[in-house]
């Protein structure tokens, strides 16, 4: 359950890797065509991080390209939150690596697991922050190098996935009409056997054997996991509508997760939207992640797709399951 969060997005900005791997280039590298992806995913090509540069590095990207954009000073950040699956390593938070790198002295933080919803997760706990009224600006990066953990030999995963991140800035909104106004999460770990990677924690550490099986890449059943995410994302989005007196039809933009392009015609087709009211931009970046979000704010405003007092949806599905949906007035 949410409530009234007095807390704005005040700039968004996004990065991903120059390097561009498409369709065709995997065509040489697993069994699959050009045709077969984007007719199940809506995806033309990806963005691809190389060696030496991890999670960390897309995410300092990023937040260093908002802190510009808001002529914002590093040591003027409270609170650093990334969320990834992906971090550089088990510890320290990739959080602590952004926040020596950016030079926000004055900053904590932390990271935040929540797979493919951890961008909505972590701009809700963000905001909670700002509307206590104990934080003044809050940065939320959702930052995720996927590559670094698909089987380039499974031709169900790894079509799928990109690399790249995407962060805002949060601060005090000054009115009722602005900010974020209602936020939906939940989870349900029985879907947890459905997209997971089995290897790496406390239960299977790093060894011969974890590798050779395989167990340090994704692993995702995509009947299960497609059916949760088409119910649950249009499920939480008109839960958050009817609970604060709007309808879809209220609505000036939706950016849902960027997993499937069919997941979110059907949510669409299910809220009764138009195209027109919906961002879609996986066929340029794949999966992100937690940078699905993010990437398509930033495209939106790019795009001229988003406008003062817009009444604005984020939802999204992930691996856990986690589901999570922000309806918010964009203020800028």
């Amino acid at each position: 359950m949410g409530k009234r969060i007095a807390a704005k997005i005040t700039g968004v900005a996004g990065y991903v890797p120059p390097r561009v791997l498409t369709n065709s280039d995997l065509e040489k590298m697993v069994d699959t065509n050009d045709d077969w992806i984007r007719e199940r995913t809506g995806i033309r090509e990806r963005h691809v991080a190389d060696e030496g540069v991890a999670t960390s590095h897309l995410a300092t990207a990023a937040a260093q390209e908002l802190l510009e954009q808001t002529h914002t000073r590093p040591e003027e950040i409270d609170a650093i939150i990334v969320a990834t699956v992906t971090p550089d390593m088990q510890f320290p938070a990739t959080a602590c690596l952004v926040q020596n790198r950016l030079g926000a002295s004055h900053a904590w933080g932390f990271d935040l697991s929540a797979a493919c919803s951890g961008f909505v997760f972590a701009l809700t706990v963000g905001a909670q922050f700002v509307g206590a009224g104990t934080h003044r600006k809050v940065l939320v990066i959702g930052s995720d190098k996927m590559t670094s953990i698909l089987d380039y030999q499974d031709r169900n995963t790894c079509v799928l996935f990109g690399d790249g991140a995407g962060a805002v800035l949060l601060e005090p909104a000054e009115s009722d009409d602005e900010g974020i106004l209602d936020f939906q999460n939940d989870i349900d770990g029985s879907g947890g056997e459905y997209l997971f990677m089995p290897g790496g924690g406390s239960l299977h550490p790093p060894s011969h054997e974890t590798v050779d099986q395989k167990m340090h890449y994704v692993h995702q059943t995509g009947s299960q996991v497609f059916k949760y995410a088409v119910r649950r994302m249009a499920e939480v989005s008109c839960h958050l509508l009817e609970r604060n007196g709007y309808s879809s039809r209220d609505l000036a933009l939706v950016i849902p997760h960027q997993a499937n392009l069919r997941i979110i015609r059907a949510m669409q087709e299910r809220l009764g939207i138009e195209d027109s009211k919906v961002m879609v931009n996986i066929d340029r970046f794949a999966n992100t992640t937690s940078g699905t979000i993010p990437l398509g704010l930033r495209d939106a405003v790019a795009l001229g797709r988003l406008h003062k007092g817009d009444l604005v949806l984020l939802v999204a599905v992930g691996a856990g399951y986690t589901c999570g949906g922000i309806l918010l007035r964009w203020a800028y």
